[in-house]
């Protein structure tokens, strides 16, 4: 069995902050895995792998990494890719790491902020990110644009899958209850801000001047955009 770290990534500053768990609760993340296979998470994250054209001895970073999901789908895809989950969420990322050591696979993981990665700058090949943006702040979104921006490579490219859709003709997702906020069209305070290409807007205001939505898909949680950009 492979031993995995967990590093510190955050700023002095970061530590006590407040994030939105996974499932919305942080009772509920032994259930987290359980509840993405009976959602059929997986296809998401194949699709998601498949769209951002990794190749092996690239850097991949996944923001919002949870138990690990979507960096295992890289893995899969592309054995030869070089692999980082960022997360704030420690017990999360003690879960990733205990799945990565079952099975054998080479996976580094973070402890941070999505407005607060760890790469240098320019140092990074592919972001990739799944079901997090909707958990995050809207200074946090912003943040995570700008962020992303400064640590990939010229060339390097961004992928992310999520709630949301180009328009407000949408309904929302199965674990809303889990989040404050008001709703909207079937959507809560978070999911909502995804509608109209929110996230186009905060990769567009960061600097990306090609990001567009590459793949809808009618889920049955709701609708799912992935969405990308190139540095």
């Amino acid at each position: 069995m492979t031993t995995i770290q967990i590093i510190d990534g955050r700023a002095e500053s970061d530590r006590g902050r407040e994030f939105l768990p996974g499932m919305g609760r942080a009772w509920l993340l032994p259930l987290y895995d359980l509840f993405t296979r009976f959602a059929r998470v997986r296809p998401l994250h194949e699709r998601t792998v498949e769209l951002a054209g990794i190749r092996a001895g690239q850097t991949v970073l996944d923001v919002g990494c949870g138990t690990g999901n979507l960096s295992f789908a890289v893995l899969r895809a592309v054995p030869g890719a070089v692999v980082t989950g960022h997360d704030p969420d420690a017990s999360a990322l003690r879960l990733a790491a205990r799945k990565a050591g079952r099975r054998g696979v080479r996976l580094s993981l973070v402890q941070g902020y999505a407005d607060r990665l760890l790469p240098e700058d320019g140092s990074v090949d592919h972001i990739v990110s799944s079901l997090a943006l909707h958990h995050v702040d809207d200074a946090g979104r912003e943040g995570f644009g700008r962020e992303a921006y400064r640590v990939l490579k010229p060339g390097g490219r961004v992928t992310i899958v999520d709630f949301g859709a180009p328009d407000h003709g949408h309904g929302g997702h199965g674990h809303g209850k889990g989040h404050e906020g008001h709703r909207h069209r079937g959507m809560n305070a978070y999911t909502e801000r995804n509608l109209d290409n929110g996230i186009v807007t905060i990769l567009t205001e960061a600097g990306f001047t090609d990001a567009r939505e590459i793949d809808h898909i009618e889920h049955r949680f709701g609708p799912i955009t992935i969405v990308q950009a190139t540095r």
